[in-house]
């Protein structure tokens, strides 16, 4: 592989949003009249749409209400998303591990950019991924590999020169759809064997042990 870049997501797999997900889900669901949903609920549909992750926590009376359900959801995140999602403490690490390789960082994320940045500008670490496409700079989420699609005509590499790094079955879907190799990462709530309905580079418990796979394999 002639890596010149890996792109990240985001949720759970350079950050833990569980406190900002369950918070946010849980308002929209209120404001829809449905019940509230536990955390491991919550933890399974973090990197769907919006619309998507109603659908699925709600079943279908949430059909003809996820404008109602996506509304609030934002509402509330503008309030607390960004103090309530913590990067993982291994990230600036492995950021420093892949600086010296030269190699850059990009993010594909459902998570709104701006909220990314402001999360990432929180730790210190504004400039340490670029460019960042979130779920308001594509029609499409995940699994359609827009945002990935999106990350290569800005960067214009080929496709089999990046990598991307997920802690969902989206994100593996994504990758596969656009053609880019695919690490996932244990860190959210899929489980390994969730994964091998896809095609891997491998799986890591955690982004930490992905500069140790990147110099095995002959990337780094």
């Amino acid at each position: 592989m002639g890596l010149k870049l890996v792109i990240f997501d985001f949720d759970y797999t350079l950050a833990d949003s569980t406190r900002g997900a369950v918070e946010c889900i849980n308002f929209g669901l209120r404001a829809c009249g449905y019940a509230e949903r536990d955390e491991r609920a919550i933890r399974r549909v973090v990197g769907y749409s919006l619309e998507e992750t109603v659908r699925r926590l709600a079943g279908e009376q949430a059909n003809g209400r996820t404008d109602e359900f996506r509304r609030a959801f934002v509402q509330r995140a503008d309030q607390v998303m960004v103090q309530f999602t913590e990067l993982f403490p291994t990230v600036g690490a492995v950021c420093s591990c892949l600086d010296e390789a030269g190699l850059p960082r990009a993010i594909v994320s459902t998570k709104h950019a701006y909220r990314i940045e402001a999360i990432l500008a929180r730790h210190g670490l504004a400039e340490q991924f670029s460019p960042i496409v979130g779920g308001g700079d594509v029609e499409r989420h995940k699994p359609h590999p827009d945002g990935l699609l999106t990350v290569i005509r800005r960067t214009k590499l080929d496709r089999q020169d990046v990598l991307y790094v997920g802690d969902h079955v989206v994100d593996a879907e994504a990758a596969q759809r656009a053609g880019i190799p695919f690490v996932g990462v244990l860190s959210g709530a899929t489980t390994e064997e969730e994964f091998s309905a896809y095609p891997l580079q491998t799986v890591l418990d955690d982004i930490s042990g992905l500069p140790e796979f990147l110099v095995s394999n002959g990337s780094l």
